[in-house]
C-alpha cells in the first residue's frame, strides 16, 4: 500500500468513526445459553430508538475473530438503524497473525455443527430477545462463507444475505431452498476465491430464478474491504459499503 493509500485509509476510518458518532446507539455484550458446554458470546450494537419489529443483522467476523474492526462494522450498521449482533465463532479467540487465524479457523471447520448452533442462537437472540422483525446476515472472508452458510442453514428465516469474498456453494440442489436476495462482493485479484467460482455461483442462482447481485472489483484483492489490512482498497470498499447499506435498506426496512 502506498503512502497516499495509507493516508486515505486513515481518513476513511476517521470518516466512518464520525458517521458512527453522529448517531446514537447502545453497545452491549451478549451471552446466552451454551454450545458444547461453552458460553455463547457476541457483541451487540443497537440504535437507542430501536423498536420491536425493527430490522436486525447477524454480523460474522473474518478469520481474525471478533475484533475491533468487526465491532466497528456492527456499530456502523447500528448507526443505520439496525440491531447488529456480531457473533463469536472462536469462543473469545482473536488472532494477531495468520498462523493463529488459520488455527482458529481450522478448529471451527473441524466441528461446523457448533458454529451452526451458535448462528441459530444468534438468530433466536435477535428475533426473540431483541424483537427484530426482518433479519439479514453479513460476513467477510471466513465470515463471508459463513454468511452463505447461515443462509443455507435457515433459508426460511434469513431475509437478506451479503457476502464479502467468502467461499461459495455452487451445487444447485443445495442452493435451491434459498428465498432471500443475495449480494456479493469479490476481488478480481483474489487468489483464494477465483472469479470463475464466483461466476459459477452467480449462474447457479440465476438458473434457479433467485435474486442475486454480484460485484467483482477487477483491481481488488482478498480482504479489500478491511481498513486495517494491507489489501485495503478504499475506493472499492466505499462502493461496496454504499451498495450494502442500500441493499439492506431495500430488503430489511
Amino acid at each position: 500500500m502506498s503512502t497516499s493509500d495509507e493516508i486515505k485509509a486513515v481518513e476513511d476510518r476517521i470518516d466512518k468513526r464520525r458517521e458512527i458518532l453522529a448517531h446514537r446507539y447502545d453497545d452491549v455484550k451478549r451471552e446466552l445459553s451454551t454450545v458444547a458446554g461453552k458460553a455463547v458470546r457476541g457483541f451487540l450494537a443497537r440504535p437507542k430508538d430501536a423498536k420491536k419489529g425493527g430490522p436486525g443483522i447477524i454480523v460474522i467476523h473474518e478469520w481474525w475473530g471478533l475484533n475491533d474492526n468487526v465491532r466497528d462494522q456492527a456499530r456502523q450498521l447500528a448507526s443505520h438503524g439496525y440491531t447488529a449482533l456480531g457473533v463469536d465463532l472462536y469462543g473469545g479467540g482473536v488472532a494477531s497473525d495468520p498462523d493463529q487465524a488459520q488455527a482458529l479457523m481450522k478448529q471451527v471447520m473441524a466441528d461446523p455443527a457448533q458454529a451452526q448452533e451458535n448462528l441459530k442462537q444468534a438468530y433466536d437472540y435477535l428475533h426473540d430477545k431483541q424483537g427484530a422483525g426482518k433479519i439479514g446476515v453479513i460476513g467477510w472472508c471466513f465470515g463471508g462463507g459463513w454468511s452463505l452458510g447461515t443462509t443455507l442453514l435457515m433459508p426460511d428465516k434469513i431475509d437478506a444475505t451479503v457476502i464479502y469474498y467468502g467461499h461459495l456453494e455452487t451445487d444447485k440442489a443445495k442452493l435451491a431452498p434459498l428465498k432471500m436476495p443475495v449480494l456479493g462482493f469479490f476481488g478480481g485479484q483474489d487468489q483464494s476465491i477465483p472469479v470463475s467460482s464466483v461466476r459459477e455461483f452467480e449462474k447457479a442462482l440465476k438458473d434457479l430464478g433467485k435474486s442475486v447481485e454480484i460485484h467483482v472489483y477487477d483491481d481488488a484483492s482478498h480482504a479489500f474491504a478491511n481498513p486495517s489490512g494491507g489489501s485495503y482498497n478504499a475506493k472499492d470498499a466505499e462502493d461496496a459499503w454504499k451498495r450494502t447499506t442500500a441493499f439492506f435498506k431495500k430488503n430489511l426496512k
